[in-house]
């Protein structure tokens, strides 16, 4: 997610914006989210169309913007990786090799770049799904965050852990009003869970989801969509995006939009949250901490610590 300070030149809109704003007297922040796919095993090609898909937005109004999971670096749907109980194959690896090298360090130069684009905000999601554990870490309480920023408190959780109750109670005991969700999630069903959130938290909810076609992916055999392949044509939807902006009343200001590539914007009415949380506060008038109580272990952990600041084998002889 980026904060974006102001409009910057550019050779035109990518795609152009789908605008759902509200009308209201009450401060309000213009938020967008971006629904596109990234440029596989592409980064800097990726960093450069963040870069304009940022300015086009930024042109619109947007002091807010928010991004598809693994946007940089790529999401590696239909892909294995050569997994299967007890064995990896030689080319499943390779594969591994080609998309770790598609990564990006934190810190490093690309979040250097990024961060010379627009503010950015960090969030590690801390639980992947399914067969993402393997080629994807976890994060820890450290980076369950939600930042003072001077458009509101925003944090956010990346696809399913959305659904992990607990970890949206830590969000909403910080207070956040924009709550981020990107995902890699298409299905009809994820919409009824970022409605709730909404509902349950009092907050925004802006979900950011790619949209891509098989001909966004390397063709085969370079990359296959395990179990798929046969089916598909360059042109067949392999994620249909559902990006979508919902108030703290459940109202959908924005999308879901499945039709292709866009810019999806709202204007955010602050005043909404004061008015859903006098409903229902689920850290406030809601809650029954003598009944009901969460700990949040929100320090880093690491698997190695050590005890001084040199390492033995580190030390001169």
């Amino acid at each position: 997610m980026a904060l974006v300070p102001s409009a910057a030149v550019n050779d035109g809109p990518i795609f152009a914006e789908v605008d759902m704003g509200a009308d209201s007297s009450a401060p309000t922040v213009r938020a967008t989210v971006v629904q596109a796919s990234t440029v596989f095993y592409d980064t800097p090609a990726t960093l450069d169309k963040a870069e304009r898909l940022l300015a086009d937005a930024a042109g619109y109004g947007s002091q807010l913007v928010v991004f598809p999971e693994a946007f940089i670096g790529g999401y590696p749907r239909g892909s294995n990786f050569g997994v299967v109980i007890g064995n990896r194959t030689a080319k499943g690896k390779e594969e591994f090799r080609r998309y770790h090298a598609s990564a990006i360090d934190v810190p490093g130069p690309e979040v250097d770049r990024l961060a010379a684009m627009a503010g950015k905000y960090k969030h590690r999601k801390v639980m992947p799904t399914a067969l993402e554990r393997i080629i994807w870490g976890f994060g820890d309480g450290s980076t369950i965050a939600v930042f003072e920023t001077p458009i509101g408190k925003i944090g956010a959780a990346i696809c399913w852990e959305n659904r992990m109750p607990l970890l949206r109670t830590a969000m909403y005991a910080k207070g956040i009003e924009i709550y981020c969700a990107p995902t890699a999630d298409a299905r009809d069903v994820w919409q009824a869970s970022m409605t709730h959130i909404a509902v349950e938290g009092g907050c925004f909810v802006l979900s950011a989801n790619q949209f891509c076609r098989r001909k966004d992916y390397p063709p085969p055999p370079e990359y296959v969509f395990s179990g798929t392949e046969e089916d598909l044509t360059p042109d067949s939807v392999v994620c249909a995006g559902g990006s979508v902006i919902i108030s703290p009343s459940g109202t959908v200001l924005a999308g879901p939009n499945y039709d292709g590539e866009a810019l999806i914007s709202a204007d955010l009415d602050l005043g909404e949250i004061a008015k859903a949380k006098f409903d229902f506060d689920v850290v406030g008038h809601y809650s029954r901490p003598e009944v009901l109580s969460l700990v949040v272990r929100d320090h880093p952990t690491n698997p190695v610590t050590f005890t001084s600041s040199k390492t033995e084998g580190s030390q001169k002889s």
